[in-house]
């Protein structure tokens, strides 16, 4: 449900080749703006299309576009991307049916999950900071509604509490992209047990997160193992089978020592079988992400 090749510097984690090899049906890549606003967008919004052709992905927007034996991709856009509604229109021209509103600063439309950029660093923000946060701006608020009215898929991943919790209250699925659970590794970026039963409840999917600082203290190979087994394994039991997708995030984070690239998800999907089964691993690697995407764009 995300990752960052397209801003990505050095060796990029997302290629066809670490696709293929990892069975991938659909990538979402993410058009993130951090400044530079519609402009940038459009630039990247080039770059995905320019990507497509050169590494053969077939682009969709729509679930019944998706095929079984190509790599399809999906543009979305995190960040400061539209501050204006025609803006928000000329994402959805370029593709785009999943967006976020903010990222780790504030933007025209909201406020992040890190009370200051600073946050970041320190990770842990303490349940009074969280509690605080500001939520959507009045142009936020318009530009929620007319996501929802468009058909775009509503990215709270790094959404303040409020800000989530606003969105929420329309009752319309929308998604957390790349986000992990609070209850086992308190960080910002992770969701309370009440916003996951939120996602749920609202009809909406939480894509796991394969960065190991929101993961667990343990970096080894095997405690990553351990550590990204447990939130799939809690998410499932908090919000159900139908809420937990696959997130990643690669080339947004430093490897993970378990799941460095998309090439080494065969073992992952594995993994998730042995311990859920092949039903429910099998919603949790497609068809949860498939069902709201086809439900919420077309």
């Amino acid at each position: 449900m995300h990752c960052d090749a397209l801003t990505a510097e050095g060796v990029v984690q997302v290629t066809r080749e670490n696709l293929v090899a990892g069975g991938c049906l659909l990538q979402c890549f993410a058009a993130f703006v951090k400044e530079g606003g519609y402009s940038r967008f459009c630039a990247l919004a080039d770059d995905f299309d320019a990507l497509c052709a050169r590494a053969g992905y077939r682009k969709v927007t729509r679930a019944c576009e998706i095929k079984e034996d190509a790599v399809n991709a999906l543009l979305t856009a995190e960040g400061g991307a539209f501050e204006t509604l025609e803006e928000l229109d000329g994402l959805y021209e370029r593709g785009v049916r999943m967006a976020g509103p903010v990222w780790n600063t504030p933007t025209a439309a909201g406020f992040p999950n890190f009370p200051d950029y600073a946050g970041l660093c320190a990770g842990r923000v303490p349940p009074s900071a969280r509690e605080g946060t500001r939520g959507l701006t009045a142009f936020g608020r318009q530009a929620v509604e007319y996501m929802f009215m468009r058909g775009m898929l509503v990215d709270v991943s790094h959404a303040s509490d409020k800000l989530f919790w606003e969105v929420a209250a329309y009752k319309r699925p929308f998604v957390a992209s790349h986000s992990n659970a609070a209850a086992l590794h308190d960080w910002a970026r992770n969701l309370t047990d009440a916003q996951l039963k939120a996602v749920a409840d609202c009809g909406g999917v939480v894509g796991l997160n394969f960065c190991m600082d929101f993961l667990s203290d343990d970096k080894s190979a095997e405690g990553q193992r351990r550590a990204l087994l447990a939130h799939a394994r809690h998410i499932l039991s908090v919000a159900g089978e139908d809420t937990l997708a696959l997130g990643s995030d690669f080339d947004g984070i430093p490897p993970n020592s378990f799941l460095p690239d998309p090439s080494h998800m065969p073992k992952f999907l594995g993994l998730l079988a042995d311990a859920l089964g092949s039903r429910v691993a099998e919603k949790v690697t497609a068809g949860n992400f498939v069902r709201v995407f086809a439900e919420v764009c077309g």
